[in-house]
């Protein structure tokens, strides 16, 4: 079981950073016995290693060598791997430059790294024969990418950052069978590349005879990459509704134990 990370984006609404937005520190982690800040990446790579990942697929930037120093050893039980995007030219790009390590009968995760969200296990909640997206409730669905789906949760449209969504249920990680992401890969060139989002590549997918479930187990969902959003991130975890933070996340040795200290907003 394969899990792509794209984190490959400049971070533009978070920097100033001196560092990957990826490496944020938001909460902690129990590294031994010692206490130290967690990466934000970190909660989505847990995540994907509690799902049963093996290999994790990190999509970088030609100037962020600092995650792959950061996971070079890997993280618990799975193994890192690293592919270069040149030019963070949407996420489509992305996702399909790990496609050539992708068997066709392994299934893949894919979740964005500078988001938090609940529950821990909701990769688990996701069935592995199909294109599937786990789904949260949000306030404001305009920022985002809503997913309409029927009464059998079957996928009807995906709409994407649109300011009259017809659901406040958004995407916030998704599920397939190499077989599906190498279909999507297909008809992403078919299209000529020019699909920057998943969710307009996923519409043309459904247009042309696919399908996609859509599952609502989701429970909370931040996205860390601005302040605000970082600032309930870090409320979110402080009022316990995210207790992950005082459980073990270890980093298999070899990889860097600490991460860069954030400078105040004031600095």
């Amino acid at each position: 079981m394969l899990g792509i990370v794209p984190a490959a984006g400049r971070g533009s609404r978070i920097q100033p950073l001196g560092f990957s937005k990826e490496l944020l520190p938001v909460g902690s982690r129990i590294d031994g016995q010692t206490e130290r800040p967690c990466a934000v990446s970190e909660y989505l790579v847990r995540r994907m290693v509690h799902a049963g990942v093996d290999k994790i697929c990190f999509i970088i930037g030609s100037g962020k060598s600092d995650i792959l120093e950061y996971y070079a050893a890997g993280y618990g039980e799975a193994a890192a791997l690293f592919v270069v995007q040149p030019n963070p030219v949407g996420l489509c790009d992305a996702i399909f430059r790990a496609a050539p390590l992708v068997a066709s009968d392994e299934v893949v995760l894919v979740g964005l790294p500078d988001t938090i969200w609940f529950p821990e296990d909701g990769f688990c909640h996701l069935p592995d024969d199909q294109l599937s997206f786990l789904l949260f409730p949000v306030d404001r669905p305009e920022f985002f990418d809503a997913v309409v789906v029927d009464d059998h949760e079957r996928v009807i449209e995906i709409q994407v950052k649109q300011q009259d969504a017809a659901t406040n249920w958004v995407w916030g990680a998704f599920k397939m069978p190499g077989q599906i992401l190498h279909q999507l890969a297909a008809l992403w060139r078919e299209r000529e590349c020019r699909d920057e989002y998943i969710g307009t590549l996923v519409n043309a997918y459904l247009a042309a005879g696919g399908q996609a479930s859509g599952v609502k187990a989701g429970s909370a969902y931040v996205d860390v990459g601005t302040f605000n959003g970082y600032r309930t991130a870090l409320r979110l975890l402080e009022d316990g509704a995210a207790p992950v933070h005082h459980q073990p996340a270890t980093i298999m040795p070899g990889a860097r134990s600490h991460v860069p200290v954030v400078p105040g907003e004031g600095a």
